[in-house]
């Protein structure tokens, strides 16, 4: 079955979109304190470089926080974008301890920038007082108001939500920090194979032989294969080089901070809709996408580091999607490395 061509991105209708973006009054002498909420996942965060630049770019004189997760708080604070990073512990709501050191957290921010935008999130509108706040928690001061938000991709959506709350210049993000930790030494010239999807999402996922035939087949163009993804991801690894011995197995073995110069140094990344395809595509490295019926590449694909679309693949189903097909997206890239 030949995999479809990647659908055109959903942009807002006109007449949705308000005449006038909502914009702040003048800006106080004083600094003001801004928080910007965005928890995760991997992919998600990685989308919300752009808008945090440009919210960054907006508060210059600002204090910025970013409130996040555990597995972002240290890439997060080595970002040139937040002045403080606070970690989000997500208490349950019958958590009362836990609730009240999140509202502490939240507490005394001039305006608040909800990138994350789920009903976890939402709740936190109340939790914090009612503070100015661009999101879409009912009742609050800037809201995302387009009722074909959820047809957007998450690049275009974030930026709109911005826009709607005076966020008007959208600067290309700074990433040089992103390449300052030591790079992982692989044999070069080298690929990133990405074989691996998040837990219990097995139709995300590519079958690993079909990875394995890809890899012995650009192994015998000179190319060395490195496959990454978690600890939990050594077997598919592991028969992607029973396939190609040349392989070299990563899985496990690498930290998220060494995700980015990794992909930085590839020619190529082929990988499923999971989260190391966004850092690889945010650092500019040219990737193929492969997509299932699971997710929709028009809402949830890796971006480049301009808004640059990858290469998607998708099928139904992912164990229809031929070896020859992947070869052959890939091919245009490998010649431009060449």
């Amino acid at each position: 079955m030949p995999a479809s061509v990647m659908p055109a991105p959903v942009m807002a209708d006109a007449e949705a979109l308000p005449a006038e973006s909502v914009r702040f009054g003048a800006r106080p002498a004083a600094v003001q304190r801004i928080l910007v909420i965005r928890l995760g996942a991997l992919g998600d965060f990685f989308l919300s470089f752009g808008p945090f630049a440009a919210i960054r770019e907006r508060h210059a004189a600002d204090e910025v926080t970013l409130l996040t997760t555990a597995p972002f708080a240290a890439l997060a604070r080595r970002a040139p974008w937040f002045d403080r990073v606070e970690v989000d512990a997500r208490p349950a709501l019958l958590d009362v301890a836990g609730l009240l050191r999140l509202r502490r957290q939240m507490a005394g921010f001039d305006f608040v920038y909800d990138l994350q935008t789920s009903g976890r999130s939402g709740r936190y509108f109340l939790l914090a007082g009612r503070p100015p706040w661009s999101g879409i928690a009912p009742g609050c001061s800037h809201p995302h108001a387009n009722p074909r938000r959820d047809f957007m991709h998450t690049l275009e959506r974030q930026r709109e939500q911005l826009a709607m709350a005076g966020v008007a210049d959208f600067p290309p993000p700074d990433l040089s920090w992103l390449l300052r930790w030591p790079a992982i030494e692989v044999p070069t010239p080298y690929m990133l194979l990405v074989p691996g999807a998040a837990p219990g999402r097995s139709g995300k996922r590519w079958p690993a032989t079909h990875y394995g035939a890809l890899a012995a087949l650009l192994a015998g163009g000179g190319l060395t294969p490195v496959v990454v993804g978690t600890a939990g991801e050594a077997e598919l690894a592991a028969t992607i080089r029973a396939a190609c011995p040349a392989a070299v197995d990563l899985t496990g073995q690498t930290a998220l901070a060494d995700l980015p110069g990794l992909a930085a140094g590839a020619a190529l990344a082929v990988g499923n809709d999971t989260g190391p395809m966004h850092v690889a595509a945010s650092v500019g490295c040219r990737c193929v996408v492969l997509f299932s019926a699971d997710s929709d590449p028009a809402l949830t694909a890796p971006r480049g580091p301009q808004g640059e679309w990858p290469v998607v693949l998708r099928v139904r189903n992912l164990s229809d999607l031929p070896v020859q097909d992947v070869v052959a997206a890939a091919a245009p890239f490998l010649r431009a490395a060449d």
